[in-house]
């Protein structure tokens, strides 16, 4: 797959996805941290706008972050963390098959909600180039969130008009990842969440930066968050009151021969 073939479902809503995201747990860090030491390199592919590169940039040494897509590299996280002086972040557009590292140089491999768009035989075989030997491949994703008390029918009605928009691939977001013919021995892996407080326009907006919804809007015409904005809203309540949105996450943990 060239650079421009790669599936890009984000590049066009790449501001909502920068801003509507939310933060993985430190849990989770902690939980590739007590397999990975803090001087290894890692690489990321796949990174997007770098809602993962943080966690891994505050626990390891050196991260090279790469993704496809220019216009979420042009809002990565690292770009306002080197002007802090934090400069522990590479950056490069490259498909996630591919990479520029050197053979053996890699400590941890980590994919953040992009595994399920590579072509997985040609990854797999970059993770065993790049990967030192006990090195090891850490994947994760989140799927739908539970919908808050009170919700039920209007998240249901936004996601009935968005659910035909779904690509195949995030059939097997929803299913954590199951059946993949995996490389590499596991390792323990926690049961794991991603939660957040948001108000309304929050919520909103991470509705806007789902694929399905932008999709929907450019086979109807018709925006989906916005037709079901006013329900949406009742649910809520009042806007600035903060609810807690939580997704269950899968991570999968796998180490190289050493």
């Amino acid at each position: 797959m060239s650079r421009n073939e790669f599936k890009d479902h984000f590049s066009a809503i790449a501001d909502s996805y920068a801003t509507a995201r939310p933060e993985y747990p430190d849990a989770l860090f902690d939980a590739i941290a007590a397999h990975v030491p803090a001087q290894a390199q890692v690489w990321e592919p796949g990174c997007g706008s770098g809602q993962a590169t943080r966690g891994l940039a505050a626990r390891w040494a050196r991260v090279h972050a790469s993704d496809p897509s220019p216009q979420q590299l042009e809002r990565h996280w690292a770009h306002a963390a080197a002007l802090r002086g934090e400069g522990n972040v590479r950056l490069s557009v490259a498909p996630g098959e591919r990479c520029d590292l050197d053979d053996g140089s890699v400590g941890l491999v980590a994919v953040a909600q992009a595994l399920h768009w590579f072509e997985r035989e040609r990854f797999f075989a970059e993770c065993e180039r790049v990967l030192a030997p006990a090195g090891v491949l850490a994947a994760w994703s989140y799927g739908d969130f539970l919908i808050p008390d009170g919700m039920d029918a209007a998240v249901s009605a936004f996601r009935a008009d968005i659910d035909g928009y779904w690509q195949r691939e995030n059939v097997e977001v929803r299913e954590g990842y199951a059946g993949y013919g995996w490389p590499f021995e596991p390792l323990p892996a926690p049961v794991l969440w991603v939660s957040a407080q948001w108000g309304l326009a929050r919520f909103l907006g991470y509705l806007n930066s789902l694929s399905a919804s932008e999709r929907c809007k450019i086979a109807t015409g018709e925006d989906p968050v916005y037709a079901h904005r006013a329900a949406l809203s009742r649910a809520w309540g009042p806007p600035d009151v903060e609810r807690q949105l939580r997704w269950p996450l899968a991570l999968h943990l796998r180490r190289k021969p050493g």
